[in-house]
């Protein structure tokens, strides 16, 4: 089953992969391989959390105001779900996260997110 997501949030995404990239690239080039690795970790989070946001939504229907505040309120949920264990994974697993370039980028890419609203639909 597939389910398009909006415009809007993709182009999101698109903008919270390009700066994780640019943020890892900066990073690693100053601190090395771990901290590189740390950041594109920390964006993954952000990135993964906002896609499943954008699937919970497109799998909502037209319909009146209040299903589209609980279809907001269950993706919002899901995100949150998404980046708890997103965050538990990276640090149960990567034990020489650098905490400075993971949570940087991971509140840079968060912030990014929450341009959605300010992106025009075509």
């Amino acid at each position: 089953m597939h389910f398009p997501i909006n415009p809007q949030i993709r182009t999101v995404l698109r903008y919270q992969i390009m700066a994780t990239v640019v943020i890892a690239l900066g990073v690693s080039v100053i601190g090395g391989l771990h901290w590189g690795v740390s950041a594109l970790l920390g964006g993954f989070v952000s990135v993964a959390a906002g896609a499943a946001y954008g699937v919970m939504l497109s799998r909502a229907g037209k319909g009146s105001a209040e299903n589209a505040l609980r279809a907001m309120m269950r993706a919002e949920s899901v995100k949150l779900c998404v980046i708890i264990l997103s965050l538990w994974l990276v640090f149960s697993v990567y034990g020489q996260v650098v905490g400075v370039g993971f949570i940087g980028t991971f509140i840079v890419t968060t912030l990014i997110f929450s341009f959605a609203i300010f992106i025009r639909q075509k």
